[in-house]
């Protein structure tokens, strides 16, 4: 029996383009309308909201704030969203916003999870051309392509999970590594666990090959630039079934060494999906902004690389001094909460 989707959607939805789109997108599915006051959990949700050219949903704020106010309210639930703009702004970090809460509060989403319609969908121009088709066909098949997902998706089965866990800091004085370390140790006689550091040596950031020149390195198995990327990471990243990005926050932002390996995956990306590769970070700030960098990863890796996004997949602390972060009130509860519900995405024993 094919699953339902339950629509979540802000006031003033049955209106507009996005109703339209959705309405054409979605028939011949079974799919009811979310009501305010009912569970959210063991769904299959598509979340959807118009924003204004000013980028402010009220709606989408007040779904923002339930599930900020309620850790697993969608425990059990996997989702979708589709952000339609009036402007060409905000689209992109709207939905990211919204993957980031549903995710800690318990939803998995499978990769590519987010269909954002810029105002004259202009964004859906490649993808126009590549089906022969207009730019809002286009639109409408990206939205019936992620409901399609939405409902098909289950997690990968591993008997024995291979994880990837990539940092560019130092050991002397990480936080973010003393934290990964205590999860690790969870996580080894269960999990092949594998690290790289990116920290010594060169490690060129990506400087955006033609498409076809990327193509046909990444069919090889390379990258023009070669290094620690494709002597290390890329063949690490084929066998493995997650990576864990260990996140230091500099000023509010992922470290540079981090960002140019995560550009630098286009290439193998253009030859080999990663829709079967999880997504995990431990993300520490030493004052604030953790959420910035988390949401960074979220659309990163899971939005624009198509890895799937576990419940709960980013750890969030604030340490500043070196070793501050495991002297932290509570934290070994949440890192042996963090490596169990890793575990769990695979089927293993909590």
């Amino acid at each position: 029996m094919e699953r339902e989707l339950t629509l979540v959607a802000g006031p003033g939805l049955l209106e507009g383009r996005l109703e339209e789109t959705l309405r054409a997108a979605l028939e011949g599915r079974t799919v009811r309308l979310y009501r305010d006051g009912e569970s959210l959990e063991n769904r299959r949700l598509l979340f959807a909201f118009s924003l204004p050219e000013n980028g402010i949903s009220a709606g989408l704020y007040g779904l923002l704030a339930r599930l900020r106010d309620c850790p697993g309210c969608l425990s059990g639930s996997v989702g979708g969203v589709v952000i339609d703009g009036a402007g060409d702004l905000y689209t992109k970090a709207a939905g990211r916003e919204l993957i980031l809460a549903a995710s800690l509060a318990g939803c998995t989403f499978p990769g590519r999870p987010l269909v954002e319609a810029a105002g004259n969908l202009q964004n859906f121009t490649v993808q126009a051309r590549n089906g022969g088709c207009d730019l809002e066909t286009a639109y409408r098949r990206a939205v019936s392509d992620l409901a399609g997902r939405v409902l098909g998706f289950a997690p990968p089965r591993r008997e024995r999970p291979n994880i990837l866990a990539l940092h560019a800091s130092s050991r002397s004085t990480s936080n973010t590594l003393d934290l990964w370390s205590r999860v690790r140790e969870r996580l080894e006689g269960t999990c092949d666990v594998r690290e790289i550091g990116l920290r010594n040596g060169t490690l060129e950031d990506c400087a955006g090959c033609p498409y076809t020149t990327c193509l046909h390195f990444g069919e090889q198995g390379g990258c023009f630039y070669g290094g620690v990327m494709v002597q290390e990471v890329f063949p690490a990243l084929r066998e493995a079934d997650a990576a864990v990005l260990l996140c230091p926050n500099y000023n509010d932002a992922l470290s540079a060494n981090l960002t140019a390996a995560v550009n630098r995956l286009t290439a193998l990306y253009r030859a080999a999906s990663f829709e079967d590769k999880a997504v995990f970070a431990i993300v520490v700030s030493g004052y604030s902004g953790g959420d910035i960098v988390a949401s960074q990863v979220v659309s990163a890796l899971c939005v624009n690389k198509g890895f799937w996004l576990p419940p709960g997949a980013i750890l969030l602390e604030t340490a500043n001094d070196a070793g501050a972060a495991l002297r932290l009130p509570g934290v070994g509860e949440r890192l042996e909460r963090f490596a169990g519900n890793m575990l769990a995405q695979w089927g293993r024993p909590i």
